[in-house]
C-alpha cells in the first residue's frame, strides 16, 4: 500500500513523463518541418519512450493500491533558434527528470517504502543512458559546428545512435 506522500509524488512524476513525452512530440514536428528527418524520428521515438515511462509509473500505482492521476499539461515550446539549441534544451528536461526521479528515491527511503525504492532503481539507471546519450548528442553538434555536410551527416545517423553507459551492465 502507497503512502499519500508516495502516492502523490509518483503521480507528479506521472505528469513530468507525460510533459516530456509532449515535449519530445514538440521537438519531433519542429525538426521535421525544417527537414531533419532523422531527428525528427529520433525525437518520435524518444516521445514515444517517455509515454512507456509514464504508462509503467501508472501501473505501479495503481498495482500498490494506489489511484494514478492524469493531470493537465503544460504546453511545451514548439520553435527553436537552432537544432543546437532544440538539443541543450532536450539536455537540460533530462537533467530535470534526474533531479526529480532522485527527490522521488529520497522520499521512498524517508517513508521507508523499499517496494517503490527498488521500482525506482530502473528510472535512476534510465535516466544515467539519457543524460549520457544527450552529452553525446551534444557533444556531436559542437564537433560540426555550422557545417552543413556535418549536419546532413548527423541527421541521417542520429536514428542509429547508441550509448553504452555504466548502469546498462548493472545487475537486475
Amino acid at each position: 500500500m502507497l503512502s499519500k506522500t508516495i502516492e502523490d509524488a509518483l503521480n507528479n512524476q506521472i505528469r513530468i513523463e507525460a510533459e516530456s513525452s509532449q515535449i519530445y512530440l514538440a521537438m519531433a514536428c519542429w525538426a521535421e518541418v525544417k527537414g531533419l528527418e532523422g531527428v525528427s524520428n529520433f525525437m518520435y521515438a524518444q516521445s514515444d519512450e517517455e509515454r512507456e515511462h509514464m504508462l509503467k509509473l501508472v501501473k505501479f500505482v495503481n498495482e500498490r493500491g494506489g489511484h494514478a492521476k492524469i493531470s493537465e499539461l503544460a504546453a511545451p515550446n514548439v520553435t527553436f533558434k537552432s537544432f543546437k539549441e532544440m538539443f541543450e534544451k532536450l539536455f537540460d528536461h533530462e537533467v530535470y527528470v534526474s533531479q526529480s526521479i532522485n527527490e522521488l528515491v529520497h522520499i521512498s527511503l524517508e517513508e521507508r517504502d523499499y517496494a517503490t525504492h527498488n521500482f525506482l532503481q530502473w528510472y535512476v539507471a534510465e535516466q544515467i543512458e539519457e543524460e549520457a546519450v544527450a552529452r553525446t548528442i551534444l557533444d556531436k553538434i559542437n564537433m560540426i559546428g555550422d557545417d552543413k555536410g556535418g549536419l546532413y551527416l548527423f541527421d541521417r545517423d542520429i536514428e542509429n545512435l547508441t550509448v553504452t553507459t555504466a548502469a546498462m551492465d548493472a545487475p537486475e
